[in-house]
């Protein structure tokens, strides 16, 4: 009879295990970021084209906790920089990024807006108003980033995430790089 007692007791721990477990996945969120990057020659040819997903760093995630539920300061301002070779990192931050550089060869003052539309289906995207680079020099480009500052080259504001292509991409003087960001949020 205690043998029996035990095992209903061990099926029980068990039990009430894979429900804490079920419970757990229950309100789960999953924030993704695909970037698209379109080259385009002086003629207006297409060069390349490449798509990526972006690494949410943890200060993004953070900002993106405290503003949403905490309500503190928010200004729905983002920007999108391109990145040299090297290697996103959870960690990364836009004033500690050791693993890489921003690429400025491009004309433009700052660092283009970037511009979402509607939400629909738990997503957002910039598709109606690219973000544009008109590239002035030879460069070697590695990825994309977004953050909350609009200065080319600074490392203040908030870095909400970046992607690393599969292999770094050329680009030329007189080449235009359209960037395409889609923000998708899924639940469990």
């Amino acid at each position: 009879m205690n043998q029996l007692v035990q095992a209903a007791n061990v099926g029980a721990k068990f039990d009430a295990g894979l429900d804490a477990a079920a419970a757990a996945n229950i309100g789960m969120i999953r924030m993704k970021s695909t970037y698209r990057f379109e080259c385009f020659d002086a003629d207006g040819n297409l060069k390349w084209e490449e798509t990526v997903d972006n690494l949410v760093v943890n200060v993004g995630l953070n900002d993106l906790l405290s503003n949403y539920f905490k309500g503190s300061s928010y200004t729905a301002a983002f920007y999108v920089g391109l990145k040299d070779a090297g290697t996103v990192a959870a960690g990364d931050t836009m004033s500690s990024h050791s693993g890489w550089t921003e690429d400025t060869s491009y004309s433009n003052s700052t660092r283009p807006a970037l511009t979402l539309g509607s939400v629909s289906g738990q997503s957002v995207d910039n598709s109606a108003s690219k973000a544009v680079f008109t590239i002035n020099g030879t460069a070697t480009i590695a990825g994309a980033f977004v953050t909350t500052s609009s200065t080319k080259g600074g490392t203040t504001g908030v870095l909400y995430g970046a992607a690393d292509f599969g292999a770094a991409r050329s680009v030329l003087s007189g080449d235009t790089l359209n960037l395409t960001v889609t923000l998708t949020a899924t639940g469990t």
